[in-house]
């Protein structure tokens, strides 16, 4: 029930906001020619939707829950991609959003992919890392104190 519940939250969550949104309302208006990185698009979106699959798999067996809110993890998940960063998923939409402006160039796909950063940002600091907090303790404590935030720690 957990993996059908992981499925139907990977579909309308990251489905909506990094597939349906951008492609039904952000495609017009202003244009910028991204010139020579519009051949960055394609490696970011792959890499973007393999890390937003992993952790999904990740929450799935380690983590013993989903990534929705209403049905967190039972288990801290600090292996795998949550070793580098703690917020691999997150990254991996926004590395998805950063392809579909290289590849698209309009200007409102680079607005949605700032508010986006920036709904993350509060939302991780006001109600994720907080609840986290009550739920591991010192364990999530240990984690915050080893792995950065957002941008990834290569060396261990």
């Amino acid at each position: 029930m957990t993996a059908l519940k992981s499925f139907f939250f990977l579909i309308f969550v990251p489905g909506l906001f990094v597939g349906y949104v951008p492609f039904a309302f952000l495609m017009n208006g202003s244009y910028i020619d991204t010139g020579f990185l519009i051949y960055l698009a394609l490696p970011l979106w792959v890499v973007g939707g393999v890390m937003i699959l992993w952790c999904f798999w990740d929450f799935l067996v380690k983590g013993k829950g989903t990534p929705a809110p209403i049905d967190p993890p039972k288990e801290l998940v600090v292996t795998g991609l949550y070793n580098y960063v703690r917020n691999p998923m997150y990254v991996g939409v926004l590395l998805m959003l950063i392809a579909h402006f290289l590849w698209f160039g309009f200007v409102a796909l680079l607005v949605y992919l700032v508010f986006f950063f920036l709904a993350f940002h509060i939302f991780v600091l006001r109600y994720e890392e907080p609840t986290l907090k009550k739920m591991f303790g010192k364990a999530y404590e240990a984690y915050i104190r080893r792995v950065p935030r957002w941008i990834p720690k290569l060396k261990k």
